[in-house]
């Protein structure tokens, strides 16, 4: 079976549920196979690392450090958060995505 999705990287998403709902952001990875997207700069989480050797920096022979700490990423969205809808602009079909939530129905654009 293919693993498909309507979202893509790069589209413009609305957060329909949990901590950042009603948030928009830009699509910066999509996983099929997961059903999952990660959006930039919602969903975010702490990770701490600790500073680690960066091999081949430069080959003068000093070693960089990656720095350690605590750090933000954003982590996976479930896809199941927008639709689409086609929309007519001037004649052609342009896809538009569409807030699925009851209480919204809104158009988002691209």
């Amino acid at each position: 079976m293919a693993h498909t999705m309507r979202i893509r990287k790069g589209d413009l998403v609305h957060v329909l549920s949990g901590k950042d709902r009603g948030k928009q952001g830009r699509v910066i990875d999509a996983r099929p196979k997961d059903r999952k997207v990660i959006v930039e700069n919602l969903n975010l989480v702490k990770r701490h690392t600790k500073p680690r050797p960066i091999q081949n920096t430069s080959r003068m022979g000093a070693a960089g450090m990656t720095p350690g700490g605590v750090i933000e990423k954003p982590s996976p969205l479930h896809v199941g958060n927008v639709g689409i809808r086609d929309k007519d602009s001037h004649g052609s079909p342009v896809k538009v995505r569409h807030c699925k939530r009851a209480d919204c129905g809104e158009d988002i654009d691209r």
